[in-house]
């Protein structure tokens, strides 16, 4: 039987499917169209840019860092290149037996593993960690033929911060370490986010860290074609780096190592000023320690070793260390008290050797007193009676306010960060320090003691120098500055710090002439006489003695019964000439006993080299370490001599 077909609607039928699908091809490449017309017009810039970034990589360039020079461009802190061992953790599945396989093509020590393993904890997993610093030549070249049997280990050359110095002059200069998670967070935060990619270091202490912003410099960029496979293969573009600035100190750094040298092995501070702008000429702080333990990342057993010392080297005692000023406070009693009118000049008192106040007995210093004492002689001989009697007399709240005035329990405004005010007490910070209302309270008897610069007085060293090259400096007190000038890297000019508009004098003349002469009197036949016999100069100063803790009542101190480092502090502050101070001082060699004996000696050896230019032999720096009263802590020793004088730096580098 014939099928019998419906040829119109069969057509029919055929015609609507191949319209159906005329359609959707039409309406598909009509969304191709509109989708092409997107990309190409409106997503045109931001497609071409993603097609660009995966054909080219951006690599930031670091920045040489600047360089750190005395003032007289005698280079502190400089920089090295080397090649460097590297690890990123992330890309090695065995760790170590990795570390040991490297450890047969080049010497690893125990301490690079150690560094390498602090640096771990500190960082990611994915970054890139040195091992291996300062690798020589030979090294390099067998690593390189071997290269292909450890993925995730390279070698980079990278730029190192150098201490020429060591330890010398530690504390002021500072030093660079690893960028930590804290500032690394605080760098994200700020407006130098940009400049700091691919910088791995940052300052950490003195003026690395306080003039961070001038020595960093300026990120480079280079943009690099890469293959596929992420390989590098050309440079297209590249924007140099631009170094840091060349940071010039108003530190003398052979003045310096004077100074660090003849203090040896004993703890201590000493500032010297320009009194008549404010420079700082030396910035002491011993003991020491050598910044380039920190440059690679300082391994544990280094860190244990100055973080547990009971030395503390780690401690800026010049910035941070509050001492009481003892006898060297007695000057400026004096000066308040003839600003306030509590004394004249020639008023006299007879001293019987003690002071009795509500039933305790405050001794002087010399048995049976010094008899009838006026200003001067208070001075000179270092009378402790006439100034227990003088606060007494004042009471705290006044010699608050005058020696708040002179600069005491004040930041001085130094230009490195981390400086302590000290304590200058008065009834109102007594209530605001404690809790207990019998604690509260300020006593009578507590007021005593502070005239001699004892009691609750605590100040930094800083402080003492920039009081005292204020009364060489008419009173007047300038801001003490590290920093002489930054140099431009690009125009290599000197480009000078801000100066301040001088403030007023703190007294009259007339009082300041009092007090400039009793001061040249404690060196011409006072208690610092001895160590100015012959010089060529006239100088200026106190010497002080400062307990540091407390004796019983009626109970004579004897140092050889006494702890070493619970015996008294020797201080002196002095300047000269004292017609003309070009040179102002103050220091503290602690536990030392007699400022006289144990602090003058060293500030004459300062004066005469800064004023004379005479720089005393290893044989003379010996002696005064030798003439210390107490038995130093380790063996004295002389640091090795500059080659003196070395080369400067060229201008701006």
């Amino acid at each position: 039987m014939t099928e019998l077909r419906n040829v119109p609607a069969e057509l029919s039928r055929f015609r609507r499917r191949v319209l159906a699908a005329a359609l959707a091809v039409l309406v598909c490449f009509t969304l191709l169209l509109l989708r092409l017309t997107y990309l190409q017009l409106w997503r045109h810039d931001e497609l071409s840019e993603q097609a660009e970034n995966n054909r080219t990589a951006i690599v930031p360039v670091v920045p040489n860092r600047g360089l750190i020079v005395d003032r007289s461009g005698i280079v502190l802190a400089t920089n090295y290149s080397a090649y460097t061992l590297e690890l990123t953790p992330s890309r090695i599945a065995q760790l170590d037996p990795t570390i040991d396989q490297l450890a047969e093509l080049v010497d690893i020590t125990p301490r690079d593993r150690r560094r390498f393993r602090k640096l771990m904890e500190e960082s990611r997993s994915f970054e890139s960690l040195p091992l291996r610093t300062r690798l020589s030549d030979e090294e390099v070249a067998r690593f390189t033929a071997q290269r292909y049997r450890f993925p995730g280990v390279e070698i980079k050359a990278r730029l190192f911060r150098s201490y020429p110095h060591g330890e010398l002059a530690s504390h002021v200069i500072g030093y660079i370490g690893r960028i930590n998670a804290a500032e690394k967070e605080a760098l994200e935060d700020s407006d130098d986010h940009a400049n700091y990619r691919g910088t791995e270091y940052i300052g950490k202490l003195g003026i690395e860290q306080s003039f961070e912003s001038e020595l960093h410099g300026t990120t480079g960029v280079d943009a690099i074609e890469t293959s596929a496979g992420g390989r590098a293969t050309r440079r297209l573009s590249n924007q140099p780096a631009t170094p840091g600035n060349t940071v010039r100190l108003s530190l003398d750094i052979r003045l310096q190592k004077l100074i660090e040298d003849l203090y040896g092995s004993r703890r201590g501070a000493l500032v010297a000023l320009d009194p008549r702008n404010g420079e700082v000429l030396a910035f002491v702080s011993k003991p020491t320690f050598d910044p380039n333990l920190f440059v690679d990342g300082i391994d544990s057993e280094s860190w244990q070793a100055l973080n547990e010392s009971p030395d503390r080297p780690l401690l800026n005692r010049a910035l941070r260390g509050t001492y009481p000023p003892g006898s060297t406070y007695k000057p400026f009693m004096s000066l308040a008290a003839l600003t306030t009118g509590h004394r004249r000049p020639e008023q006299a008192f007879v001293d019987p050797g003690f002071f009795m106040f509500g039933g305790h007995r405050f001794r002087d210093d010399k048995e049976g007193g010094h008899g009838l004492v006026d200003m001067r002689m208070s001075i000179v001989q270092s009378c402790d009676t006439y100034y227990y009697l003088l606060a007494n007399d004042m009471g705290v709240d006044t010699i608050h306010e005058q020696m708040q005035r002179y600069g005491f329990g004040e930041l001085t405004g130094i230009d490195i960060a981390g400086e302590m005010r000290g304590l200058l007490p008065s009834t109102e910070w007594k209530r605001r320090a404690y809790k207990r209302p019998d604690q509260q309270k300020w006593y009578a008897g507590e007021t005593i003691s502070l005239g001699i610069g004892q009691g609750y007085n605590n100040f930094t060293m800083l402080q003492l120098a920039s009081a005292t090259a204020a009364l060489a400096n008419q009173g007047v007190r300038l801001k003490p500055r590290l920093v002489r000038e930054v140099i431009d890297v690009i125009s290599h000019q000197p480009r000078q710090r801000a100066g301040e508009t001088p403030p007023e004098p703190f007294a009259s003349a007339q009082h300041l002439a009092v007090i400039r002469e009793a001061l040249i009197g404690v060196n011409l036949e006072g208690t610092s006489a001895s160590s100015f016999v012959g010089a060529a100069y006239t100088s200026a100063g106190k010497t002080g003695t400062a307990q540091v803790f407390q004796i019983k009542q009626n109970e004579k101190y004897v140092a050889s019964r006494v702890d070493e480092r619970l015996r008294d502090h020797a201080l002196y502050m002095a300047f000269a000439p004292a017609d003309d101070p070009k040179i102002a001082l103050a220091m503290v060699v602690e536990n030392a006993g007699f400022g006289a004996q144990n602090a003058a000696p060293i500030a004459r050896r300062v004066f005469d080299y800064w004023l004379t230019g005479v720089y005393p032999s290893p044989e003379d720096i010996e002696a005064v370490q030798k003439a210390q009263a107490t038995r130093p802590i380790g063996t004295p020793r002389i640091a090795a001599q500059l080659p003196w004088p070395m080369t400067p730096a060229g201008p701006g580098r």
